[in-house]
């Protein structure tokens, strides 16, 4: 091996009889590894959905502020360090303890700091709720009229998204759109294990939990296509459990609707069932009919029928208990000899949802 050949050998491993080189290599490595991360994609700070704008404004707001404090201290520490250095002819004075206008800056600054971050976050934190309705479509479009927003119910399965237009009578896995300035309405949901809905260049992320329903408003301001993603680790698909959110012109999501509608199978409770059962990677399905009514016993978990839906259960136990006060469902018993006694007549089932007595319950229903 020739001298130049050892030098470049010497240089890829790093050799310590090249220090060096070694150092090159370690800059060149560093300057490589900010050069690819320079390429990453910066949605989460340059987004272009209003509610994810007004999140990153908060976020560089708050940077700001906390370097009005962290850049002096940064400052302050070297000049300490050079000022006071063991050649330097600095003053000594050991019995210095207090100055008031040193105190006053060390604890003043900070603590107006803090008022400030404050009085931020309480205001964003109220004004970005995400229960709460839009005001504007963007900082230059107030909303000063009612707008009826896009209504969209998500489920978050193993390991899918399902999205149901409830208006529009259809339903996607893993692909969502929506017309760009028209305020949506996320109704949000899981079908078994907690997870997370986030969509970078839209808004912040939420949660979705079994039972629960999580509602999310956002907007999206740029036509294009953008990733949505699982925030929260939910098992084995969790890494391939992402999907497409395609932001649209009016007259393009119609026509999305529209191709939805003719190409799509319908989404009835059984097939949600087969959907549901554990999958990665899935592509993407179209659902041009959706049942009546699947969102909400997907909500309460009783899609299968066989069990009684949690908001069944809810009104039972508003009205006392299925043995104490629900009256609707009690019955007196004669035992003979005057004696009587209060039996549960029946309970809310799928098939007797009011928890009408069995006598009432065949003829309350068609």
């Amino acid at each position: 091996m020739g001298a130049d050949a050892q030098v470049a050998f010497s240089l890829v491993l790093g050799n310590p009889m090249y220090p060096p080189l070694r150092l090159l290599t370690r800059l060149g490595g560093s300057a490589l590894l900010i050069a690819a991360l320079s390429g990453c994609n910066a949605i989460v700070m340059k987004p272009h959905g209003d509610v994810a704008v007004q999140q990153a404004n908060l976020i560089w707001q708050s940077v700001f502020l906390m370097l009005i404090i962290i850049v002096p201290v940064m400052v302050l520490i070297l000049w300490f360090a050079y000022r006071y250095r063991q050649s330097a002819n600095a003053t000594y004075t050991p019995e210095w303890d207090h100055s008031t206008r040193l105190e006053l800056l060390i604890w003043g600054a900070p603590l107006l700091i803090i008022i400030a971050l404050g009085t931020i976050t309480w205001i964003s934190t109220h004004k970005l709720d995400p229960y709460r309705p839009l005001d504007r479509i963007n900082a230059q479009t107030p909303i000063t009229v009612p707008v009826k927003p896009l209504v969209v119910d998500v489920v978050a399965m193993d390991w899918k998204w399902l999205f149901i237009y409830p208006e529009e009578g259809i339903a996607t896995v893993n692909e969502v759109a929506a017309p760009v300035n028209r305020p949506i309405r996320f109704h949000i949901t899981a079908s078994t294990v907690m997870n997370a809905f986030y969509v970078p260049a839209l808004a912040g992320m939420v949660y979705a939990m079994p039972g629960m329903e999580i509602q999310l408003h956002a907007v999206m301001n740029q036509p294009g296509t953008y990733e949505g993603i699982s925030a929260n680790y939910s098992g084995a698909g969790f890494s391939d459990m992402k999907f497409r959110f395609l932001g649209l012109s009016d007259g393009d999501f119609a026509n999305w609707v529209a191709s939805n509608k003719q190409g799509g199978a319908a989404l009835n409770r059984a097939e949600y069932l087969k959907l549901e059962k554990p999958s990665a990677r899935e592509p993407v399905h179209r659902y041009g009919q959706v049942e009546e009514g699947l969102y909400d016993v997907i909500l309460n978990r009783c899609v299968d029928g066989k069990k009684m839906c949690i908001n069944q259960m809810m009104h039972m136990d508003a009205q006392g208990g299925g043995g104490k006060g629900a009256t609707e469902s009690l019955l007196e018993q004669n035992l003979g000899d005057g004696r009587k006694r209060t039996v549960v007549a029946a309970l809310c089932t799928p098939a007797n949802p009011a928890g009408l007595p069995v006598a009432d319950a065949a003829t309350a229903r068609p």
